[in-house]
């Protein structure tokens, strides 16, 4: 290019670079707004809401309408509990240092309440047949009377069962919108979990010993649903909610003096004793004749 009259000027700086020509400093990436055409016109096909999510996706099985209260998916949701978390919500019961509603985590279980009412139902069932044998002289054979059984599991099963509901639908009337059905039945289910440790002396022939045990019982149990109750009966009017305190305090008062004078005597008007003279076989009012 010299000979065709023209001079070229390079600018070269000290460190040898032409120009400034850091490109690790200048250049800059940034985001590109560029927008596959087939992709956004596939999305904007698509409302973003109002169409139900395809067959395959897991959140069409756990749809709430698709629950039958014939289907076994309705009654399953009840029982989405681990091992785990069954035994921390018993040590929660047993032992509480939170609000029992903050450990169900929105996750109210009756896994739980049945199996512990199942286990009450039998322990009684055990310790009354034991105290009704510790009773008798043993000229007689001994029947073990299933009404005991029968007994037990109407007592337990129902209060855990109805008074809930009971409750459930008093605060609903009184206008309590954080009432929770499945709550009430895990509160109710696993305050019983005391009973088990207390079942397992109904056989004792100490009649204050038997007191003590049944006063702690009720001690423990009634406190756990008082203090996990009262956040929800505080909801309504205040002379209300100290009436359905009261009552609460009552039917548990019931049940514990139901469990002692059923359960914990020798003389328990639920288990007769044995008509004598009858040997062998099968006894008369349900019960089973042993020699």
């Amino acid at each position: 290019m010299s000979g065709s009259g023209y001079d070229a000027v390079v600018d070269v700086d000290d460190e040898g670079d032409l120009g400034h020509t850091d490109l690790q400093e200048d250049l800059e990436f940034h985001t590109s707004t560029f927008t596959n055409p087939s992709t956004s016109r596939s999305k904007a096909s698509i409302p973003s809401s109002g169409l139900p999510p395809p067959a395959t996706s897991s959140s069409n099985h756990n749809d709430g309408s698709k629950r039958f209260l014939w289907s076994i998916s309705f009654y399953a949701q009840f029982f989405d509990v681990d091992t785990s978390a069954v035994l921390s919500r018993c040590w929660a019961a047993l032992f509480p240092r939170a609000n029992f509603l903050d450990v169900l985590e929105g996750n109210p279980d009756l896994y739980g309440p049945f199996w512990i009412a199942t286990t009450v139902v039998l322990i009684l069932f055990l310790g009354g047949t034991i105290s009704q044998s510790l009773s008798q002289d043993g000229s007689a054979p001994f029947a073990y009377d299933f009404r005991l059984l029968s007994g037990a599991a109407g007592l337990v099963y129902g209060y855990t069962l109805f008074i809930p509901i009971a409750l459930f639908l008093a605060l609903r009337y009184f206008g309590s919108e954080s009432a929770n059905l499945l709550e009430c039945w895990a509160l109710y289910g696993y305050s019983n979990l005391i009973w088990i440790p207390v079942a397992f002396i109904s056989w004792s022939p100490i009649e204050i010993l038997n007191w003590v045990f049944v006063a702690v019982g009720f001690g423990m149990s009634v406190s756990f649903l008082l203090r996990n109750l009262y956040p929800v009966l505080s909801a309504t009017d205040r002379q209300i909610s100290k009436v359905l305190l009261i009552v609460v305090v009552c039917l548990h008062a019931g049940l514990a003096l139901t469990i002692k004078f059923l359960f914990f005597a020798h003389n328990s008007p639920v288990a007769k004793a044995p008509a004598g003279g009858e040997k062998g076989g099968d006894g008369k009012d349900g019960r089973m004749m042993f020699f």
